[in-house]
């Protein structure tokens, strides 16, 4: 089981990723938007902004997300390193119900990208 520190680490990867993309990604990242991440196994969530193409932890809060953000996920630890790690395909762990992503219609027409 990954621990908060290693998916504190894989959200930091995620958001250099983002910030060095280009094209669709990267306008798919250039959203301004709230974001919770929530780790079931561990219980505890990430929020913080998706913003200037980088993903902004502004704290850590146990349990489910408090405030309910603009962008949600939900997963496993393992599964967002995994993720990550290029190991685990996101629209594949969101299909099966691995992953829960949760945003408004427009923001998941300009997420697909990242897909």
């Amino acid at each position: 089981m990954a621990t908060m520190t290693e998916c504190r680490s894989a959200l930091d990867r995620l958001s250099d990723n983002l910030a060095g993309a280009d094209g669709d990604v990267r306008g798919a990242a250039a959203l301004d938007r709230s974001l919770s991440c929530h780790i079931k196994d561990l219980d505890v969530t990430f929020t913080g902004r998706l913003s200037e193409g980088r993903i902004h932890v502004l704290d850590t809060v146990e349990g489910p997300p408090r405030e309910k953000a603009e962008i949600r996920l939900a997963m496993t630890g393992d599964d967002l390193v995994a993720m990550v790690d290029g190991e685990l395909n996101f629209a594949k762990a969101w299909g099966s119900g691995r992953v829960r992503l949760e945003a408004g219609f427009r923001d998941l027409l300009k997420l697909r990208s990242l897909l």
